[in-house]
């Protein structure tokens, strides 16, 4: 008797509640997990499904001493979080740990599903470099290791895709993520209603490209875009100071919920009934013009599968 394939389960509802926990961040990790632990309980208490949070100092000093072994289980980090989706049966977005193997460090985000197991683990692809005389210079890929794989993962409130930061401003990624179909169970399924950014932008970019940016991923590809930043220190130690203001945008790039600067959790909700509409009303991917220009998903061709025009 042929096996017969069985769909996996659909999320129950298209609406949901997603916080962002904008976070004071301090050198000391302990810290830092037990805010985090108090304001994860208090986000689920008042409803959300979906939390993004960042729980690691932004300072290329500082991080290797915060490495983690996150597949080697040797990660407090991702031991509390793993603790509280469980306990509280949500959804979240744990992002970003410096991430320790194989001797390198990797800028590294985790979704934890309401079991309490890791569903995905992104490792940041695009590493920031940034030289302007007399503001800012940094170079991540003097710490940092980048990334190999894109990461899109189904999860209890539906199928997102996941970046770090600098992942931002590469539109190919968010487009591969509104275009890649993933098979499960022998079944394909169309791609992400959401994106997840946690990030740590710098006054300077900040001002000039947070908006903007969330704002270009939301619409281009008619989808929900939301980013989560530690809170701004203005006494911190590092040269580098946070922009702060975490975000919720919705597929026509409004905003619909966000933050300041200073340590905050903000609550938004997430209708998925909206991208069909908007997509119904706007039919952007009929009307691109497939025969002067492609979006080329390297892992679905390699696989054998067709290329995922975008």
């Amino acid at each position: 008797m042929a096996a017969v394939s069985i769909p996996p389960p659909q999320p129950n509802a298209t609406k949901y509640k997603v916080a962002l926990l904008q976070l004071p961040v301090s050198p000391r990790k302990e810290e830092n997990i037990a805010r985090a632990r108090a304001r994860l309980d208090a986000a689920a208490a008042a409803g959300a499904t979906l939390v993004e949070i960042w729980n690691c100092p932004y300072s290329m000093e500082t991080l290797p001493s915060h490495g983690e072994d996150i597949d080697g289980g040797a990660s407090p980090s991702v031991s509390m979080l793993s603790e509280v989706a469980a306990r509280r049966r949500i959804t979240i977005v744990g992002g970003s740990i410096p991430e320790r193997s194989s001797g390198r460090l990797f800028n590294t985000c985790c979704v934890i599903g309401p079991d309490g197991q890791i569903k995905a683990k992104h490792r940041k692809l695009h590493l920031f470099e940034i030289d302007i005389p007399g503001d800012i210079t940094l170079r991540e890929s003097d710490t940092f290791t980048a990334g190999q794989e894109p990461t899109i993962v189904d999860t209890d409130v539906g199928r997102i895709g996941i970046g770090i930061c600098h992942d931002i401003r590469f539109p190919e990624l968010a487009m591969l993520y509104r275009s890649r179909e993933v098979t499960s169970h022998g079944f394909w399924k169309t791609g992400a209603h959401l994106i997840c950014y946690p990030s740590a932008f710098n006054m300077s970019t900040g001002q000039l490209l947070w908006d903007l940016m969330q704002k270009s991923r939301a619409v281009d590809n008619q989808l929900f875009v939301v980013t989560c930043s530690p809170a701004r220190d203005p006494n911190a130690e590092s040269d580098y100071m946070i922009w702060g203001h975490s975000s919720l945008i919705g597929p026509f790039g409004e905003v619909i919920t966000a933050a300041g600067h200073e340590e905050a959790t903000v609550i938004g909700e997430i209708d998925r009934s909206m991208i069909q509409t908007i997509r119904e009303n706007l039919p952007l991917e009929m009307q691109r013009r497939d025969d002067l220009y492609q979006l080329v998903d390297v892992r679905r061709e390699s696989s054998g599968h067709e290329t995922c025009a975008a």
